[in-house]
């Protein structure tokens, strides 16, 4: 008779009460001692990091040359129009689409549904974000362009073939997971309560159900795991390339961002500062305990940079000393 030594959960409870299609809580018991933060981590890292999306990358505006431009008429200017541009999210209805013509006249306030009704193309799923305020007399275009892909991506690396002069590049938050957390609790077999219970609580832009991201994270999860399965078929012959694969370098060009550059509000950056942090390297390197040791630091500025460091695809307390032993070019 063979005994089973590993303890498997009985499976997956979706918490009905409190779902939504952005919203799914879902418990998963009994879990071996540490199974659940060993399988709750690693589900949260590649939910943040690995599962495809679009976004805006690039947007030419009629008139405007650069970022650091004024429009006649409007309020904001190209800098913060970029920025409220970055906040838009969507998802295609036609695969093959990547632009958006927006008609922009004023008065009144431009918002990401004025991008709706330009495009049946794309669906917008935050109507109500603002873009721009707009005086009489406005009367121009907006060309957006549509990327696709996972995590984030810095607007120097969102190159568009062919680009008409005036395009201005954007940073591309493609994760369509808007935050994702767990928690480990005891959970009783039998007379043990030495067993964990893991509780996943994913939130999304609604362009994925919180039931879809967890299937999709479970494949990449499975497609690397299952390398190990035939580990002597999986094993290459010859000597591993010295090159550093282009994921790497992108996670140290991330590490590298100077919080200087990060939209950050002035108590966080002043905060940051003092504490002498100087990039987000410097700075996932900490826990979230950590850092309201530090002098006028509260709750509201953890909680803006965990949604900042969470955009970029990383966690507090990365181990992080090998990707910062060099410098970025």
């Amino acid at each position: 008779m063979t005994m089973n030594l590993i303890q498997m959960p009985d499976g997956i409870v979706l918490d009905e009460a409190s779902y939504s299609t952005t919203y799914g809580r879902f418990i998963i018991q009994p879990l071996e001692k540490g199974y659940g933060v060993t399988i709750g981590n690693s589900f949260r890292r590649i939910l943040l990091s690995s599962l495809p999306g679009s976004a805006i990358i690039g947007v030419k505006i009629e008139n405007v040359l650069h970022e650091f431009s004024t429009i006649e008429g409007v309020v904001e200017d190209v800098a913060e129009i970029v920025l409220n541009l970055k906040e838009v999210r969507l998802k295609p209805i036609n695969d093959k689409a990547n632009r958006i013509v927006v008609p922009v006249k004023g008065p009144g306030e431009l918002t990401s549904a004025d991008i709706q009704k330009a495009s049946s193309e794309f669906e917008i799923l935050n109507l109500d974000k603002h873009i721009a305020t707009l005086s009489e007399g406005v009367d121009l275009e907006m060309e957006l362009w549509i990327g696709r892909g996972k995590g984030y991506v810095p607007a120097d690396e969102n190159t568009i073939p062919d680009a008409p002069v005036g395009m201005i590049s954007i940073d591309a938050i493609y994760t369509p997971i808007v935050n994702v957390k767990y928690l480990v609790e005891n959970t009783r077999v039998g007379q043990s309560t030495d067993y964990d219970k893991l509780t996943l609580e994913i939130t999304t832009d609604g362009s994925i159900t919180p039931e879809d991201a967890l299937t999709q994270a479970a494949r990449v999860l499975m497609d690397h795991v299952q390398l190990f399965l035939n580990f002597d078929m999986s094993l290459k012959e010859g000597k591993p390339e010295p090159e550093e694969d282009s994921e790497t370098e992108k996670l140290k060009k991330i590490l590298n961002t100077s919080v200087d550059s990060l939209e950050l509000s002035v108590r966080s950056h002043n905060c940051l500062k003092a504490a002498n942090i100087k990039t987000l390297g410097e700075l996932v390197r900490h826990q979230e305990s950590d850092m309201l040791k530090y002098r006028n630091f509260g709750r509201k500025s953890l909680a803006e940079l965990g949604e900042i460091i969470a955009a970029h695809g990383l966690t507090w307390g990365m181990d992080v000393d090998q990707y910062l032993t060099e410098d970025v070019s």
